[in-house]
């Protein structure tokens, strides 16, 4: 008989009860069918005994004897016991040992047998000695070896229960539960992917049988890998597809502008619209004048002006009677984004506000009365006492740290409106399909003429003259220079060069410069105030924090110093190098790294060396830290994928997007598929009500 995905607690299992349910609760298992889903890390084959006289030191082994010695020795110290044993199999001898385990002498009863598997030394005596193998007794009733004699699983686990009895645990459950399990995706689906059983998946990825390739197991590509993965993934995809049907049902706002906001602030722009620009732009406009939500992702490599893009849509939503907000992920970049705005929206006659974790009560009264018609701000936007009185478009600087959660909250502050997500860095594909696969998409994929690819170079801390040379021609030549530390002052807890000393220490190599420094403990007009005198060139030196990663533009600035560049990510040093070329001058980016660094800083900075294309180097990003890491900690709302991965399992993802989708095209509230419904509402863990469409 087919069951469903047991979700009962896992304190009611045979063997666990409540203490090591907290053990098992700090692995991430709750339920029955948490623990299903909570795949070995590793296996190892034990499927081939070997005859004692054929194990060698130092190599590993699973051997079967008889048992002909046993013994508890106590040591001379007294500090610690020794559980000895000793197994023969006509070929040889072998000893075991177990320390501080003297209840172990009732399981190893002489004259029985014996299978161990382990890592093989040497005694310094005759026989060859294997230290705390696993054990299995054979038994003539034995049905099945669960830690010998076949490829064994090996878990995560945490300290107070050891992989022996964690292992004989998921056996019992696996046993019990996986069998019979009932296949939620529709059958079609199942046999147009060539996919096995749920319920056989499940099994063989916990304990295999014959058969089935190691390789494959350990690199999570199997056929039962594949399944599992293939589930993930269109569970994740359904609910993406019923979000973006259900922004289409949505009555949203048809803007009607006239443009003249937009020709007035084109009109004092220094610079030309790019055709790629032009392009997204007429894709915003007509998803606008649309009577539907829009909801579209901005795309496009670091300097290609996304955010001029979106200041123009805005205009256009408040020209035709409604308000507009920009959302960004930290204080530092809100603020830096309405120092960047709020000039050119004042001299429109508009108001702007910025609205953080710390502002004043007053500016939530303007956005409530509608006398603020822009409001730029972090999270705050989405809390519970901020009003609007008429939002019609909101901006999301999305950066990787928004989630799909944050945006349908943004959305219910006004009457359904149009939502534009900005990304400060490409994204992979396969990213794109996951976090925005509700979404429409526009790429920005051309840079304003002119532009110039920078120049990258690698720096060793001691080539320090060498790097004063290069930034000394570039400002006696009239251009300006960024020097961008990691940390704003010195602390005792690491040895990070940090902006404060490294201004003091600019300013005694080149007292003839002026110098400033800029870092976000600075307030909001203080940090205001040093941009400014940097555009208007009275600063030639800018020591900075990574606050200038995002939103800064000053073309005259050709050379970015990264001081200690072996410890920021991939994607900061793209977007700190971004900060340069924005002119029609050559440009360099000076990469200045302390040994010692290990071989994933090496990885970081042989990319930055070879390419400034921003989509190949979030690819390349992407494989070094992987998606969980890549996405970081605050992407709320997006379910945790435990068995797929994003990089590997592209060509699975594409699949299970394609399938999602034309489902809830032809079933779009899945009534058909009762149980498949069910289950992406636990997936999704209530989170969104994905098929109401009232």
């Amino acid at each position: 008989m087919d069951k469903a995905l047991p979700e009962h607690s896992i304190e009611s299992v045979k063997g666990i009860g409540p203490q090591r349910a907290k053990l098992f609760l700090r692995v991430g298992i709750r339920t029955v069918s948490d623990a299903l889903y909570y795949l070995p890390y590793r296996y190892e084959d034990r499927t081939e005994l070997k005859k004692i006289s054929e194990i060698r030191p130092d190599g590993t082994g699973t051997v079967q004897g008889k048992i002909v010695f046993a013994n508890d020795i106590r040591t001379r110290m007294r500090k610690f016991r020794i559980f000895e044993i000793a197994i023969h199999d006509g070929t040889g001898l072998l000893k075991a040992k177990w320390f501080n385990q003297p209840f172990l002498q009732k399981n190893f009863p002489l004259g029985k047998e014996v299978i161990l598997s382990g890592i093989v030394k040497n005694s310094g005596q005759a026989a060859l000695e294997m230290d705390s193998p696993e054990y299995e007794l054979v038994s003539d009733d034995t049905d099945s070896f669960i830690h010998t004699k076949r490829i064994v699983p090996v878990y995560r686990i945490t300290e107070g229960i050891s992989q022996k009895q964690f292992r004989k645990i998921m056996f019992g459950m696996v046993t019990e539960h996986a069998s019979g399990l009932s296949d939620f995706i529709p059958p079609f689906i199942i046999e147009r992917n060539h996919l096995p059983p749920l319920s056989m998946s499940i099994q063989q990825l916990h304990f295999p049988e014959g058969g089935i390739d190691l390789g494959a197991l350990n690199s999570g590509t199997s056929t039962y890998h594949r399944r599992l993965s293939f589930d993930e993934l269109f569970l994740f995809e359904l609910g993406l597809a019923a979000l973006k049907r259900r922004a289409r049902l949505d009555r949203g706002i048809a803007f009607r502008p006239e443009g003249n906001l937009r020709k007035a602030l084109l009109n004092v722009l220094p610079f030309a619209l790019t055709d790629a620009q032009k392009s997204t732009l007429a894709e915003i406009r007509k998803d606008m004048r649309s009577p539907y939500p829009m909801n579209r992702l901005i795309q496009g490599d670091v300097g290609c002006g996304k955010t001029v893009v979106a200041l123009l849509a805005m205009l256009d939503a408040i020209e035709s009677g409604y308000q507009a907000a920009l959302m960004a992920p930290t204080e530092i970049l809100a603020g830096q984004h309405y120092i960047n705005i709020h000039g050119l929206v004042k001299a429109l006659g508009l108001k702007a506000e910025l609205l953080t974790a710390g502002s004043k009560g007053g500016h939530r009264e303007g956005i409530a009365s509608g006398e603020t018609d822009m409001v730029i701000g972090t999270h705050a936007l989405i809390q519970e006492g901020v009003k609007f009185k008429k939002l019609g478009l909101a901006v999301v600087d999305e950066q990787h740290k928004f989630g799909v959660i944050q945006r349908v909250l943004l959305r219910k502050k006004g009457l359904t409106p149009d939502v534009l997500v900005m990304t400060a860095t490409p994204i992979p594909r396969s990213l794109a399909l996951t976090l925005y696969g509700d979404m429409d998409s526009s790429v920005i994929d051309e840079l304003p003429p002119g532009r110039k690819p920078v120049v990258t170079k690698l720096f060793e801390a001691d080539r320090k003259e060498d790097i004063y040379v290069l930034l000394r021609q570039e400002i006696d030549n009239g251009r300006q220079a960024y020097v961008v530390y990691p940390a704003i002052e010195e602390s005792e807890k690491t040895d990070l060069k940090n902006a404060v000393q490294g201004k003091e220490g600019f300013e005694k190599v080149f007292p003839e410069y002026r110098i400033g420094l800029l870092h976000g403990r600075m307030s909001t007009g203080e940090r205001e105030k040093v941009m400014l005198s940097f555009r208007q060139g009275e600063i030639d030196i800018l020591v900075s924090t990574t606050v200038i990663e995002v939103g800064v533009d000053v073309p005259n600035a050709t050379i970015m110093l990264v001081v200690h560049a072996e410890r920021f990510g991939l994607a900061q040093l793209h977007q700190l190098r971004g900060r340069v070329g924005r002119g029609a001058d050559r440009s360099l980016c000076i990469l200045v790294a302390y040994k010692p660094y290990g071989e994933e800083a090496r990885r970081r900075l042989d990319i930055m060396l070879r390419s400034n294309d921003g989509f190949r180097i979030a690819e390349e990003d992407l494989a070094i830290r992987g998606p969980g890491e890549f996405l970081g900690t605050r992407q709320a709302g997006i379910p945790d994928l435990k068995v797929a991965n994003i990089v590997r399992d592209m060509k699975i993802l594409e699949k299970a997007k394609a399938e999602a989708f034309g489902l809830t095209e032809a079933s779009p509230e899945l009534g058909e598929f009762p149980s498949l419904k069910k289950t992406v509402e636990v997936f999704w863990k209530g989170k969104i009500d994905f098929f109401k469409t009232g």
